[in-house]
């Protein structure tokens, strides 16, 4: 967050944004040929906040504009990127007498004439590390991107990616980069994310309402975790997004609050305590200490999740009807079996001879694994039974002839680690009926 003033807080509440948003699946299910977005490995991005921590260390604690400690973290994120496969470019302007620098980064393909960008400013203030504000935003974004380039996703839209610089001088480098644009580049971003701090150690969960569709986005993820959200006030105007909502590109973003005092119902709300959501808002303090982790899980994988539904997919859909659950599901290492379940409804009579069934585990040593698929009536189908040893993960379609089973009802995929060592967690479940 910049130090310039806070705006006055918004008067009243927001309304919630009614009506169906493009791409967006009902609860449970999943619309056909939709691709979800995978899990952003929280461990991933607090390592990048401890390379940041680092850098400022290294460099007279701080991440600045003008100092040696901003630019040792451009350099830092561009070379992540840069070996992802990213088409990455530095911008460079001038503040106060010293260059300052922006990070752009391309996900090659998309529809060029359809940009789809988040971005984070990369400056602390001169006081400390600034790991949440903002190494929070700019290291989850970071792991997103690579997240991208892993999957091998091809949207339909053009991905960008950008890392501000001395946003806390006054949104100096985003508004360098909106104003070099020409109109026609402007009108190519159909949608600018943004993410100021967002693992706050008092955590709120506030999304921006610049922008129906990408509330909604953001709304629809959260609630489908059952985690209630406000409208974002504190830091309204005050951060990267203003340079695009400016010049009429649509904006949104995600935030969990800075040195305002969570009140007894925000409390009630998401647990806590009645303080401020950051006490080392802007303060020496701002270390990796100063995170909460669910709150950057979270967070982390909502970006995941907004920037898969809004660039879309260019994967061939499945003919038929998506049931789909993404909850995480731990699976105890050498422990008891878990489930994860989907309900099946408005099937008519039983399930195909080809009912495809898409697995997603996150796993060290897949060789520990007993995969199975339960149907209604409880008749188990082995899906994996400890082959492949060697191997890491389970991610992959099976095809199961369920043909004896009524469709509708309650399926489950049950996951049992059956040796020592290793763990890991069901990402994702879906079954596809033609």
């Amino acid at each position: 967050m910049k130090l310039s003033a806070r705006l006055s807080a918004l008067a009243g509440s927001t309304a919630l944004v009614l009506g169906a948003l493009a791409g967006a699946a009902p609860a449970g299910a999943a619309p056909a040929g939709a691709t979800a977005a995978p899990d952003i490995p929280v461990a991933n991005v607090k390592q990048h906040l401890a390379d940041l921590q680092s850098i400022a260390t290294a460099n007279g604690g701080n991440r600045a504009h003008g100092r040696t400690g901003y630019k040792a973290s451009i350099d830092f994120v561009k070379a992540k990127l840069d070996a992802a496969g990213y088409t990455t470019s530095i911008q460079q302007f001038t503040y106060n007498g010293t260059t300052g620098y922006n990070l752009i980064a391309d996900w090659p393909g998309g529809d060029p004439n359809q940009v789809i960008m988040a971005g984070s400013h990369l400056d602390s203030v001169t006081s400390g590390a600034g790991i949440n504000d903002n190494g929070s935003g700019s290291a989850a974004i970071l792991e997103t991107a690579l997240a991208v380039a892993r999957s091998g996703y091809q949207p339909d839209k053009h991905l960008r990616f950008g890392w501000w610089g001395a946003e806390e001088l006054g949104l100096v480098g985003s508004k360098h980069y909106v104003n070099n644009l020409a109109t026609t580049e402007r009108a190519k971003l159909k949608g600018y994310l943004n993410f100021d701090m967002i693992g706050s150690p008092n955590p709120g969960y506030f999304v921006y309402d610049d922008d129906p569709t990408i509330e909604t986005t953001f709304k629809n993820y959260f609630a489908g975790l059952g985690v209630p959200t406000e409208i974002e006030t504190e830091g309204d105007g005050r951060s990267d997004h203003a340079s695009f909502k400016n010049v009429g590109i649509p904006v949104g973003g995600l935030f969990t609050g800075a040195s305002r005092v969570k009140s007894s119902a925000q409390v009630a709300k998401w647990g806590g305590t009645a303080t401020a959501f950051d006490r080392c808002y802007h303060s020496s303090c701002d270390t990796t200490a100063n995170i909460n982790d669910t709150a950057l899980d979270r967070n982390s994988d909502a970006i995941a999740h907004a920037i898969w539904t809004l660039s879309g997919t260019t994967t061939t859909p499945p003919t038929g009807t998506v049931f789909e659950n993404t909850a995480d599901v731990a699976i105890p290492d050498n422990g008891a079996a878990v489930t994860s379940s989907v309900t099946v409804s408005g099937v008519t009579g039983n399930a195909p001879a080809t009912l495809a069934v898409g697995v997603d585990i996150v796993h060290t040593w897949r060789g520990d694994l007993i995969v199975d698929l339960i149907a209604p009536d409880g008749s188990v189908y082995n899906l994996h039974n400890r082959t492949g040893s060697s191997a890491d993960n389970i991610q992959q379609t099976f095809t199961v002839n369920a043909s004896s089973e009524v469709a509708n009802g309650v399926w489950k995929l049950r996951a049992q680690d059956t040796a020592s060592a290793d763990t890991g967690y069901i990402n994702g479940f879906k079954l596809t009926f033609p």
